[in-house]
């Protein structure tokens, strides 16, 4: 098949070709293409994906776009010529083409889409254009990459984040249910806390003088006890999980802690990964996005609110961790018999970050005056090189 020129992106003329491993084979201004590396950018989708290969020598684009599932691009990459460096952003077609591409020899790295560059003048968006850019990026070397989770870390994740949509869930039931009450002026007035035993008997003896009242009531009720059972059985599954994870020694370490326990250590280290893949603990403080944003020019420095990168649900993990730290420090029954078995070196850090954090907290509300959600969030980047130091014992 011919070439066929479509259009100059960035300075470099892109072909279009479907025939890419016999486009190589041939001599672009007296050099042979087949002795330089191949830079390949991946713009995937689910049904139909395109590839952009530079070549760094010769400056040349060849382009081409594939109709098919993302697993079935193995077939045509594995025809480019070797060496290859290959990239994709990471999305909703997941990891299985990076491992799948890997199985087979191909050299092939994930980057985050959020950090990937472009120009603000760059109004025009198409796959093509995304690909060509990957592959540039790549071969500059100002991509940032991802790690590609193992495939028992990714199915323990997706139980982390199932149990975390059942919990978004149910607090937007219990709202739905608060606020119909509240239309009808029906006022709960304690002793006990809403939504206990107390309070559930007393939503379940509510009747109401219409048919359609009383229907609402009972199908926000039911919702309410779907939603309850499904939170408690995956909570026991995850607890279960926990002890036979690749993560149970750091889990273990994590609940000596205090504010963590099996369920919020399980979730953090399904989202960040091993704690020891970072060599700072303000880089995995950077990594959860609990550091202040920053736009410094000259001699003025400006800092903001904290950046949000990264898992939301790590970061508000920590978040509600902080808040066991208004307290003064002591050792409860529930730390101490988690604490049991666990070394001196982890026992004596367990209790230096609660003095830390308490003091912490102390002197952010009354000497500065913050107000709880900003003091919550700076204990919660502290909490967070605690976690680091702790995983990372020898």
């Amino acid at each position: 098949m011919g070439r066929h020129p479509r259009e100059v992106v960035g300075g470099l003329l892109a072909f279009e070709d479907d025939a890419l491993g016999a486009r190589f084979t041939t001599f672009i201004g007296g050099t042979d293409v087949a002795d330089g590396i191949r830079w390949v950018g991946l713009d995937v989708h689910a049904r139909e994906s395109t590839i952009a290969v530079f070549d760094q020598g010769t400056g040349e684009v060849v382009v081409s776009r594939v109709v098919g599932y993302p697993h079935e691009l193995i077939g045509r990459l594995v025809e480019i010529p070797v060496p290859t460096r290959m990239v994709y952003e990471a999305g909703p077609t997941g990891y299985g083409l990076v491992r799948r591409a890997r199985a087979v020899g191909i050299e092939m790295v994930v980057c985050a889409p959020g950090r990937t560059e472009r120009p603000p003048a760059d109004r025009v968006k198409t796959d093509k254009r995304d690909a060509i850019r990957l592959a540039r990026l790549l071969a500059a070397g100002e991509l940032t990459l991802v790690m590609v989770p193992t495939r028992e870390h990714e199915q323990l994740r997706d139980l982390v984040r199932c149990r975390e949509a059942i919990r978004v869930d149910l607090m937007r039931a219990r709202h739905r249910l608060g606020k119909f009450l509240l239309r009808r002026e029906i006022y709960y007035q304690g002793p006990a806390k809403a939504w206990s035993r107390a309070h559930r008997q007393w939503l379940a003896g509510l009747r109401f003088a219409d048919r359609a009242s009383q229907l609402t009531i009972a199908d926000y009720l039911h919702a309410h006890d779907v939603l309850l059972a499904r939170r408690e059985r995956i909570e026991g599954e995850l607890c279960e999980l926990a002890d036979g994870s690749p993560w149970r020694e750091t889990i273990a370490r994590l609940r000596c802690l205090r504010g963590i326990d099996t369920l919020s250590a399980l979730g953090l280290c399904a989202e960040t990964g091993p704690l020891d893949r970072f060599d700072h603990p303000d880089s995995l403080a950077a990594y959860l996005g609990i550091v202040p944003s920053e736009h410094t020019s000259g001699q003025r420095r400006r800092q903001g609110q904290i950046t949000k990168a990264g898992s939301s649900h790590a970061r508000r993990l920590l978040i509600e961790a902080a808040y066991h730290y208004q307290r003064h420090p002591g050792i409860g029954r529930q730390l101490e018999r988690r604490q049991r078995g666990h070394p001196p070196e982890i026992i004596n850090l367990a209790w230096r970050a609660q003095r830390r954090l308490n003091a912490r907290w102390r002197q952010l509300k009354h000497a500065r005056r913050k107000p709880n959600g900003v003091i919550a969030v700076a204990i919660a980047r502290e909490l967070a090189g605690f976690c680091w130091e702790i995983a990372t014992l020898p």
